[in-house]
Formats: structure tokens, C-alpha cells, sequence
């Protein structure tokens, strides 16, 4: 490699990653929480659920129960179940009688206890896992800023990984064997990023990529919106089948009762081991009602296998049918794949901790390329007011994503201790504990201290989580495996497991003497 495609490469490299570097901490940090979404809502709510994507309900009853207070007649329902705990989405549209009253005319969406039939809003229904789950695409930001924002954080992510890639190409195998740790700090930190930044490559390229696809996706696809559909944008989505074939209203009442667990058990019915993950109910009590199953096939039995069936509710004829496991087209598997591999929830507890690992791994990456543009910044050459600039820059970005970590873990003791805490309070405490720890530590100035005080202090709240656990509820995580309470025993020991494990780290740093 010339020495002219080398410097574009180190440059590119070297300002893409600082630009998004704090950004990407949060994404990555956040993320990796992320993969245990279902976990920390059992855990909060001290629950305990079956390990499955089928909905667990009785539509019968639900749907009575429904009926009485939101008058069902004329409305689109969709009950579907979007994490692994006790409660499913339903999503009612407005009735579509013109002679119904306004109030009926009204959407509302909803989550529903499959148990006791108790409806909650979405702010009663928030909760920490939530928070962190929408914290690693910046959703708290005003859309659509921070879902752009992430967008194209990942796309500059990209650039990092593939300029990265191609300055070390010709050393790549001999350099990921080499870890000096008693040689400068330039030194140490540059070998700690381009070791660890291997280890992850492929995981940080995924999700690289679909993080961009997933955020960014409306402007990809604009240019053809425009072009191909002439800016019809419902045809476009009609065609990648986000939406389904519309049965017009016939304003006649359904003369016959109907019974929608018998649908749903009738679908299941075709491939025994379908999971019912969304039921699309159309034109409720009308002439022309239709009622659509649409499931999954488990990972295990075929990596992606999306199945639906639609019934015409009046004489229970099936209208349309989609064969999981013949009938996946390519658009199907395109889009099936990206969010199976985005989520990380095709391979049980042992791919989401290897993927916890790994979005660990990738924030250290981060930290260190932070550490090894401030170190190649701090020679006696450089005036002393642009070594103190670089240096504040670099407190400021450690600040900011070091103190994630006591943070998230005081987070776990507060949504524990004052159960339900509300979407409002919750904020509270996240971000504005956040924002006091952050000025704290630009105050101290002092990197060395940031870095072991979030360390330890991440540590014992940690090791505190489990407590207060047992403390508010009498649950202990051993009573939890006894129950088989899976959900809550996993939060608890994993808690103690990366507590200990910070906690370790923390008394083994030693400061590096600076280099006359």
C-alpha cells in the first residue's frame, strides 16, 4: 500500500470513529443490555413466562372483555406479541361505520395481560428495558433526529470497520497475536484495539450494517418511492408486504356467531410447529370480516419460516394461505434474516451472552481508539493549549460513557424498589443521574479516577441488584431456579457474574507512568 492510500485510509479511519465514537458507545453499551430485553422485563415486573414467540391468550374472552369497553364493531385489530413476557400489543383502528360516534372513529394501542385480561397504556406499561432497548437507537430523541442520527452513526461505523481493515490487511494475522502491555501507552492502547477490534469484527459488521438499514432505510428507499412508484408510498409498501389486502366494509352485521380461538387453532393446525405471533382481525363483527394467523417455525426447525392464513369469518372459508416452509419468497427471507441476526434471538441464552460479550468488547474498542488518538496528541511539540484541548475532549467523551455503567446498575435498584415506576420517573433517574455523574467527573478531572470509580461503583450496585430483589419480592435467585423462575434467576446471577467480573478488573488496574 502507497504511502497516499495510507493516509487516506489512517485519516478516514481515524475521524470516523472520532466523530461517533461516544455516540457508538451508547448504541453498543445500550445494545448489549438489549439482547436480555425480555429478561429485565420479567425481572422488573417479577415474572416468569414461558420461553416462546407464540401468544399465549384466549381471544374469545379477550375480545368480549374488549368489546364492553371500546364497542368492537367496525374496527381493525391487531393483537400480536412483541417480547417474550405476559402481556401482547393490540393495536384497535378506528371503527370504519360512518355512522359510528367519534369515539369509536378513535385508534388506540394498548398492551393486554394474557392472564387477567388488564389493559395498560404504553407509559404504564414502560419500563427499564424499554428505556434501554430505545436509548440504542436514540429513539429518546425527537424522531426523526434520533433514529437518523443513529442511522448514520452506523453507517460511519462501516467506513470505521473497513478503513480499520485495511490499514492492518497485510499485518492483520501477526499484529492480532502482539499485546505489549508494559510498552508505552501508545503502544498498549493500540494493540488492546486492534486485537479486541479482530475478536469482534464480524459481530460489529452485522450490526453495522442492518443498524444502518434498520434506521435509515426510509432514505434508501426514497429515491424509489419517487421514481418507480411515482410517490406512492403505500404501493410500495403493499409490494414489500408490510401491509395486507384491505376487505371493504359492507355495513351488514355478521349474521353468524364466530369463534376466533378455533381460527387460530385451525391455522396452527396446517404445521404443527408454528409459533402464532400476530392475529389480524378485519372488519370485526361486519359481513366481510377476515381474520389472518400469520406464525413462525422455530429457529431450530428452519432458520426463516413465515407462515399466514386467512379466513373469511362468515362461512369459514380460508382465502389465502402462505406455506412457512415452501412458500418464503426472497423478500421474506431478506428481511426475516437482517432482524434475526440484528436481535440475536435465534440461538437461546447462549448466543445472547455471547453477543453481550461482544457489544462489551466493542465499547472497549471504542474507549481504546479514544485513548490512542489522545495519546498520539500529547507530545511536547504541540502547544500546551492544544494538549489541554485534546485532553478535555477525550475527559469529556469518557465522562460521558463510563458513568453508563454505575448508572444503568442504579437504574435496576430504582425500577425494583419503587415497582411501578412511571416512564417519566424513570428518566428522572437514568438520565439525570446520568448527567450528574457526567459533570462529576469533568469537574475531577482526573481519567484514571473516572475509570475506577464507574468500575467499582458499577460493581457494588451490581452485587446490590440481586438484594434488593430478594429484599422486595422474598424471590432469591436460588428460590428463582428452584420455581424455575428462568427470567428472574438469569438477571440476578448475571448481575453477580459482571460485578464480579468489573470488580476483578477495577483492583487490577495499575496507572501507567507517563514517559519522560
Amino acid at each position: 500500500m502507497n504511502n497516499r492510500h495510507y493516509n487516506i485510509y489512517f485519516h478516514t479511519h481515524t475521524v470516523s470513529g472520532i466523530v461517533i465514537s461516544v455516540v457508538l458507545f451508547v448504541i453498543f453499551f445500550a445494545g448489549s443490555f438489549s439482547f436480555f430485553r425480555d429478561e429485565i422485563i420479567n425481572w422488573e415486573r417479577s415474572e416468569s413466562t414461558a420461553v416462546t414467540k407464540e401468544i399465549q391468550l384466549d381471544y374469545n374472552k379477550a375480545l368480549k372483555i374488549l368489546d364492553k369497553e371500546y364497542i368492537l364493531h367496525g374496527r381493525n385489530i391487531t393483537i400480536s406479541k412483541p417480547s417474550t413476557e405476559n402481556r401482547v400489543a393490540v393495536y384497535m383502528e378506528g371503527s370504519r361505520d360512518t355512522l359510528a360516534p367519534a369515539k369509536q372513529k378513535e385508534g388506540t394501542f394498548f398492551y393486554l395481560d394474557n392472564k387477567n385480561f388488564k389493559s395498560y397504556t404504553y407509559e404504564e406499561s414502560y419500563s427499564l428495558a424499554e428505556l434501554l432497548y430505545r436509548l440504542h437507537f436514540l429513539a429518546q430523541i425527537p424522531y426523526p433526529v434520533g433514529y437518523y442520527l443513529s442511522g448514520f452513526t452506523a453507517l460511519f461505523f462501516l467506513f470505521a470497520i473497513i478503513t480499520g481493515l485495511l490499514l492492518h490487511w497485510k499485518k492483520i494475522v501477526s499484529n492480532f497475536y502482539v499485546f505489549r502491555p508494559k510498552e508505552k501507552l501508545k503502544t498498549l492502547w493500540t494493540d488492546a484495539h486492534t486485537a479486541l477490534g479482530m475478536i469482534g469484527l464480524p459481530f460489529q459488521f452485522v450490526y453495522a450494517v442492518t443498524g444502518a438499514f434498520f434506521m435509515i432505510k426510509l432514505l434508501i428507499v426514497a429515491p424509489a418511492v419517487m421514481a418507480l412508484y411515482k410517490g406512492d408510498q403505500d404501493k410500495l409498501y403493499k409490494e414489500l408486504e408490510y401491509t395486507e389486502t384491505d376487505h371493504k366494509f359492507e355495513y351488514k352485521k355478521l349474521a353468524n356467531p364466530f369463534d376466533i380461538d378455533q381460527l387460530v387453532s385451525k391455522a396452527k393446525s396446517n404445521w404443527s410447529d408454528l409459533e402464532i405471533t400476530r392475529v389480524f382481525i378485519q372488519n370485526y363483527g361486519d359481513a366481510n370480516m377476515h381474520v389472518l394467523v400469520e406464525g413462525e417455525l422455530p429457529s431450530d426447525k428452519k432458520f426463516t419460516g413465515i407462515g399466514k392464513v386467512v379466513y373469511r369469518v362468515s362461512d369459514g372459508k380460508e382465502v389465502a394461505r402462505k406455506n412457512p416452509i415452501t412458500q418464503n419468497s426472497y423478500l421474506d427471507i431478506v428481511k426475516n434474516v437482517l432482524y434475526k441476526i440484528h436481535f440475536g434471538d435465534y440461538g437461546g441464552y447462549a448466543l445472547k451472552i455471547v453477543s453481550f460479550i461482544l457489544g462489551i468488547i466493542t465499547c472497549f474498542v471504542i474507549i481504546s481508539g479514544v485513548m490512542i488518538w489522545l495519546t498520539a496528541r500529547q507530545k511536547n511539540n504541540l502547544p500546551e493549549k492544544k494538549r489541554r484541548f485534546n485532553a478535555a475532549v477525550v475527559r469529556i467523551y469518557l465522562a460521558v460513557c463510563l458513568s453508563m455503567y454505575p448508572i444503568t446498575a442504579l437504574a435496576f435498584i430504582g425500577s425494583k424498589i419503587f415497582y411501578p415506576l412511571s416512564k417519566t420517573n424513570l428518566f428522572y433517574l437514568y438520565f439525570g443521574g446520568w448527567l450528574l455523574l457526567t459533570i462529576f467527573f469533568i469537574i475531577k478531572r482526573n481519567d484514571a479516577f473516572t475509570n475506577r470509580f464507574c468500575l467499582i461503583s458499577g460493581s457494588i450496585l451490581g452485587f446490590l441488584i440481586p438484594i434488593t430483589n430478594g429484599i422486595v419480592t422474598g424471590s432469591w435467585f436460588w428460590t428463582s431456579f428452584m420455581q424455575n423462575k428462568i427470567q428472574i434467576f438469569f438477571i440476578d446471577v448475571f448481575w453477580i457474574a459482571l460485578a464480579s467480573i468489573s470488580l476483578y478488573t477495577a483492583y487490577h488496574l495499575k496507572p501507567k507512568k507517563a514517559v519522560a
